[in-house]
């Protein structure tokens, strides 16, 4: 977000805040940031609010605008402060909060309203906002402090851009997604199912949902057959001393599942990833420098224990498979192996034909605590990581705060065919595990050297990637990830056994095919399968059983002029497949 749409975020949920007191003076506010699309206040009001009101407000805070020409800055003692909120227990706890070090608080004004605040607003608000490229969205309920202990606040949220057109072509995309939504394609294309009965962020995958996740993992094991990967195999429960030296227990407990056996009293846990139990197999023999680099790879099921608000669909779940791996190598294959699994993820977003930016994450020195490990061992990490991308000069922006609580990070952001990022591919640089593990390497000298240790994942977890894609595509799969690749449709019954013989034919070069035999009009059949998004329909009549051929309709390319030979199309689409085209 530019700093000076934040600005005007910012000063919109002032703005907001005005117009909920002209029309409920009995509310009490509380705070009120900027977000990514937009602006949000919480407020306690006596009656509730609903979605009627805000009409209301909306048209409130156009009325307002014309008159806040500035944002006048005042400065007020700790006791003044409060006095301006009276009753308001909400402000009184914030005022204590930012006044404990002694001095004064910043308050802005505009209009008549104004409140507590740090700063960050237009100057002119009547000047810089333009009235038609805010609304006011919804409402939702939101703990105070966002700790559910405290009062549930109600939540008022606006959509605010530097223009109409851009809040318009907003709102088209956020249509558009509802229409994407991958949990109604789901069920649409009969793909997966959650069941209350198996628990909340554990999908059961259908038999033709499965095929999709298959076809990625396949995807994901070639290219790490190519990069020198072995895949290893590795348990879902492991004792809690693994996660205590991994460091897991200190900074990830409360993320993790725990077990719990009737015949010993270790603390167990259902692991959130896969690196301690590699670090495991690399220290089960002694290593010399020429055996490195070591590459493991894992596609192990992982477990979290995710909020149930943060629970959506594909995209968060408790229980998922990942990508992952591993590399333990000496210092000076850092970059070259890094590089290559760069290019091996570049090979395959562009086969999904995903768009995509780069992001260097890096350690927040302001919270060290939240992280393992020395200032020298961090700035010399993350020294790699940006001489890395400078050197090669990738593109790429850094976010503070972003690294893994192990070392710094790569990320990968994808960008959808909606313009929404999602973190999918990783990579991340590590001093602290091994040494924590004492892992070791027999050295070119005949001393003993502690490995570095590469984490990756290529598109991270295939079920959440599959969520992504489907949303990405619209269901519309490419060929090759569709669990139907072709349909064919008899015009009659007359000619299911030619559709039967032409299935055969198909399935023998391994094409996922089916035959709807149902006693159904065509153009019934032609609709049915649309609306599964099936690439290919192949329908079979008198003609094309007498010259052994099949009239095709591609989802893609729509109907073809010509009927085609069954071996032709057969080799055609076989390849296809083949290249992933």
């Amino acid at each position: 977000m530019n700093q000076d749409l934040e600005h005007k975020r910012h000063t919109l949920a002032h703005l907001l805040a005005a117009a909920v007191l002209k029309l409920r003076p009995d509310a009490k506010r509380t705070i009120g940031p900027a977000i990514d699309d937009g602006f949000y206040f919480d407020f306690e009001f006596p009656t509730p609010i609903n979605e009627k009101d805000l009409e209301k407000i909306e048209t409130e805070m156009r009325r307002i605008l014309p008159s806040w020409t500035s944002m006048d800055r005042h400065e007020l003692s700790p006791e003044d402060a409060k006095a301006e909120y009276p009753e308001n227990p909400y402000k009184h706890e914030l005022i204590d909060e930012f006044s404990k070090d002694g001095g004064t608080l910043s308050f802005y004004k505009s209009g008549d309203y104004w409140d507590l605040c740090r700063g960050g607003h237009c100057e002119n608000p009547a000047h810089e906002i333009t009235p038609d490229s805010f609304k006011i969205d919804r409402i939702a309920g939101a703990y105070w402090r966002g700790d559910e202990k405290n009062t549930m606040l109600t939540r008022i949220y606006g959509l605010a851009f530097d223009t109409k057109a851009e809040l318009d072509e907003y709102l088209a995309n956020r249509e558009e997604a509802k229409k994407r939504d991958h949990r109604k394609i789901a069920r649409e294309q009969g793909l997966l199912v959650f069941s209350d009965l198996v628990g909340s962020g554990m999908p059961l995958f259908t038999p033709k949902g499965n095929i999709i996740r298959s076809e990625i993992i396949k995807f994901s094991r070639e290219l790490n057959t190519e990069l020198g990967f072995g895949e290893v195999h590795t348990p879902n429960i492991n004792k809690g001393e693994l996660f205590k030296i991994s460091g897991h227990y200190d900074q990830y407990k409360e993320d993790m599942l725990q077990a719990k056996s009737q015949y010993v009293d270790d603390e167990m846990f259902l692991k959130p990833m896969n690196c301690p139990q590699h670090t495991q197999i690399y220290d089960s023999e002694l290593r010399s420098y020429r055996d490195l680099p070591i590459r493991y790879s894992d596609f192990a099921v992982l477990y979290r224990d995710e909020r149930p608000g943060e629970l959506s669909g594909l995209t968060r779940l408790r229980a998922f498979s990942q990508d992952d791996g591993h590399i333990f190598c000496r210092e000076d294959q850092i970059e070259s192996e890094i590089s290559n699994v760069l290019k091996a993820i570049q090979k395959a977003l562009a086969v999904y034909k995903i768009d995509y930016w780069m992001r260097l994450s890096l350690r927040d020195p302001a919270k060290k605590d939240k992280y393992l490990g020395e200032d020298a061992t961090w700035e010399k990490a993350e020294g790699i990581m940006r001489n890395l991308l400078v050197s090669q000069k990738i593109p790429h922006k850094e976010a503070l705060g972003e690294a893994a609580f192990y070392g710094p990070k790569i990320d990968i952001m994808a960008v959808d065919a909606l313009k929404r990022e999602w973190q999918i591919s990783t990579i991340q640089l590590d001093f602290n595990q091994p040494a924590r593990f004492e892992l070791s390497y027999v050295a070119e000298d005949g001393n003993k050297k502690t490995p570095s240790m590469i984490h990756r994942a290529l598109v991270g977890s295939p079920d959440r990637f599959m969520g992504i894609l489907m949303e990405h595509y619209a269901g519309a799969f490419p060929t090759w990830l569709s669990p139907v690749q072709a349909r064919i449709l008899p015009v009659s019954e007359k000619f299911n056994q030619y559709a039967s013989e032409v299935e055969k034919i198909l399935k023998t070069g391994g094409i996922r095919v089916e035959v709807d035999a149902a006693n159904e009009s065509l153009g019934k059949k032609i609709r049915a399968a649309k609306e599964k998004k099936i690439p290919y329909l192949l329908v079979v009549g008198e003609k094309e059983t007498t010259d052994g051929t099949v009239s095709i309709e591609s989802r893609d390319h729509g109907k073809s002029e010509a009927a085609e030979a069954v071996g032709a199309f057969a080799a055609r689409l076989t390849d296809e497949i083949r290249n992933r085209s």
